[in-house]
């Protein structure tokens, strides 16, 4: 052989060589990842071409698979009561992906989750079609639905949790959104889509757990079990060293008063009328540092809490002077929580000092629904003493009973909470946050729901008003709605 047809036959041998290496490779390494792109569309069509499993709540599904007219998908996603529901399920859409428990569960709702290998196995040979597992949730729908109906047209969240085990009850945020307007790939859920994207009143954001808000007095309980916890108080009904008016630490300023009787006021009366110059004052003798410490305890500055949907981090600034810290230790300055967060808080007072971690989901199912995953309740932290836990709820009652928070009464039941109103804005110039907190408990001393409700744009002209006025109400339904079921 000549040279120069040696060389081409090398040539050719090693092109030969280089498709055979990259065939193998593609096959065997790149497979699972070409297979899973989401720009290879037989993978979609695979997903959609088998009815997806359903979110349960109470037994019953929220969810449905509608077939689909002109398209080669064969089934799209539908929602019973979508806007009720949606803070919960997120939305699983042909043309623009999928979120929440629609997301994080994609496996089990699809089948194709590797616990679910056995029941695709068994009907290959059955010739059973393929079907996607179940989520069953925690959900209470008569709290969920109480939540929503109380809100109607206003902007808000709710965030409700049984304080024993973290099971998250209800879940709300309006205004809401119905998935099944854009769980297709038309024309009609494209534009139900840009409207939805590009609305003001943001109806994708989750506001119960994707929307931090300055947590106002409802903050105040946290301030308190720090004062017990660090020994800064030790006899709630024992008068405090509270000048008023109170001037904030290293400058001039006058902390505000929007109530009568603050001056020297105990613990348990500071928290009854809501006087913001004992919180101060009491948040700079724990210090900023043991704020810090007992606010993370609580669930702040954590990135990490999942539902299995994440949570954004509550924040307590870390870092901020000793005016900073006492104008967060009412509420305001840089401190920020989501509605779980809040919810959080009053669980874990209602439960001893013990801060269950939260979630929504309690099992996962095989589409013959055997169970495949059970939740364990987890303990996550211990914010307080059980004896300073009790004097908290002890206060709690007390607002509810002779203070701000008298709407939120139920007829022989026990009920604590804590109104707050959080200004906002540069200069506080835009309409004020109406929260309120509360617990309830059981005949056993034992509390099956602590409650956490935001209402933003509120109508609010000084503190809490608008958080006894506007939120109590809702917390109070849904403390109700938990109890009724309880006893059914």
């Amino acid at each position: 052989m000549n040279k120069p047809l040696r060389r081409i036959s090398i040539f050719c041998g090693l092109l030969v060589l280089a498709l055979l290496v990259r065939t193998n490779w593609l096959q065997y390494v790149k497979a699972e990842e070409l297979s899973t792109r989401k720009e290879n569309r037989r993978v979609q069509i695979a997903q959609y071409a088998t009815e997806r499993g359903n979110i349960i709540v109470e037994g019953k599904p929220i969810t449905r698979s509608d077939v689909t007219d002109g398209s080669d998908y064969k089934y799209k996603r539908g929602y019973l009561n979508g806007p009720l529901w949606a803070p919960v399920t997120g939305y699983a859409s042909q043309a623009f992906g999928s979120t929440q428990l629609e997301s994080l569960e994609d496996g089990i709702l699809t089948g194709n989750d590797d616990r679910l290998f056995f029941d695709r196995t068994i009907g290959m040979f059955t010739g059973e079609k393929k079907q996607g597992g179940n989520v069953v949730t925690t959900l209470n729908a008569a709290a969920q639905k109480a939540a929503f109906d109380k809100l109607g047209d206003k902007k808000g969240a709710v965030a409700a949790i049984d304080p024993r085990t973290g099971a998250i009850l209800a879940l709300v945020s309006t205004p809401s959104y119905d998935p099944t307007s854009f769980a297709g790939n038309s024309k009609a859920d494209e534009k139900a889509w840009v409207e939805l994207k590009d609305s003001e009143d943001k109806k994708l954001v989750n506001r119960a757990l994707r929307e931090t808000y300055p947590p106002g007095s409802t903050f105040k309980v946290v301030t308190a079990a720090a004062a017990l916890e660090h020994g800064v108080v030790t006899d709630i009904n024992a008068p405090t060293d509270t000048e008023d008016p109170y001037i904030l630490p290293g400058t001039k300023t006058e902390m505000v008063n929007h109530a009568s009787g603050c001056g020297k006021a105990s613990l348990n009366k500071a928290l009854e009328v809501s006087c913001n110059s004992v919180f101060a004052n009491l948040g700079d003798k724990v210090t900023r540092d043991n704020m810090v410490k007992t606010a993370e305890k609580f669930g702040f500055n954590n990135d990490k809490i999942d539902t299995p949907v994440r949570a954004f981090a509550s924040v307590y600034d870390k870092t901020m002077s000793r005016d900073g810290n006492a104008q967060s230790s009412i509420g305001q300055f840089n401190t920020a929580a989501t509605p779980l967060q809040m919810a959080m808080v009053t669980a874990a007072i209602a439960n001893n000092g013990k801060l269950m971690k939260p979630y929504m989901v309690d099992q996962l199912q095989s589409p013959n629904v055997d169970v495949i995953e059970k939740h364990e309740p987890q303990e996550m932290s211990r914010p307080l003493s059980v004896e300073n836990a009790k004097k908290v709820r002890d206060m709690m009652v007390n607002v509810v009973q002779n203070g701000t928070g008298g709407k939120a009464k139920i007829k022989d039941t026990v009920v604590g909470g804590k109104t707050g109103t959080a200004q906002h804005g540069e200069g506080n110039k835009k309409r004020p946050y109406a929260w309120f907190i509360s617990y309830a408990e059981n005949s056993d001393g034992s509390s099956p729901v602590a409650v956490a409700v935001v209402i933003e744009d509120s109508d609010a002209d000084r503190e809490d008003i608008s958080g006894g006025g506007l939120a109590a109400p809702v917390a109070k339904a849904v403390m109700e709605a938990v109890l009724k079921s309880n006893k059914g």
